[in-house]
């Protein structure tokens, strides 16, 4: 499974969205309405289901679903 489907898979959980409503390079918050707590569940999410380390503010900063991919494929995950 590809660090894309990863994602996406943890996104559909924690958010409780549909495959089609993930936009790629849509800000988080505007396209989804993802706020800070969103944000920290995704990131442990994450953390759980590809056991790589995250720091605790490292996905603060993301803009995009494509930022987060970005982050884990430079941590080494494909």
């Amino acid at each position: 499974m590809t660090v894309e489907a990863k994602v996406q898979e943890v996104f559909q959980r924690v958010l409780d969205v549909k495959p089609n409503e993930i936009k790629p390079n849509e800000p988080l918050d505007g396209a989804l309405g993802v706020d800070s707590t969103e944000m920290v569940e995704i990131s442990v999410g994450l953390k759980k289901e590809l056991g790589v380390p995250l720091a605790d503010n490292e996905l603060k900063k993301t803009q995009s679903f494509n930022d987060i991919v970005k982050i884990l494929k430079s941590k080494g995950l494909n």
